[in-house]
């Protein structure tokens, strides 16, 4: 199976950065960037409202747990948003180039 690991990020370049190690690594096949979003959330009792960056990227089951480390690592948050979400189905043949493209 596959799974898309969604992570938002304060910078373009730390975006950039982070997905390129990743597919670099063979963590992971692709990452999508999402250059602007707006995020609103509670931090520290406090409500924050910030521009931020979304990356998706998809790799398969048995890279998850070292791809969120590795997110973790290169990220500058205290705490990282990293959220996994399972693949339930797709283009057979996208799903087998997730598969073949990672280590």
């Amino acid at each position: 199976m596959v799974a898309i690991i969604y992570s938002t990020i304060g910078k373009i370049q730390d975006a950039r950065k982070i997905a390129n190690t990743l597919v670099e690594e063979q963590l992971v096949a692709c990452v999508n960037i999402i250059p602007k979003i707006e995020s609103i959330y509670r931090w520290k009792d406090k409500i924050e409202n910030d521009e931020e960056v979304v990356i998706v990227a998809k790799t398969v089951d048995t890279n998850v747990k070292k791809t969120i480390q590795r997110i973790k690592q290169l990220h500058s948050y205290e705490l990282p948003d990293i959220i996994v979400l399972p693949i339930i189905g797709g283009l057979k043949d996208y799903l087998d180039y997730i598969a073949n493209e990672t280590s």
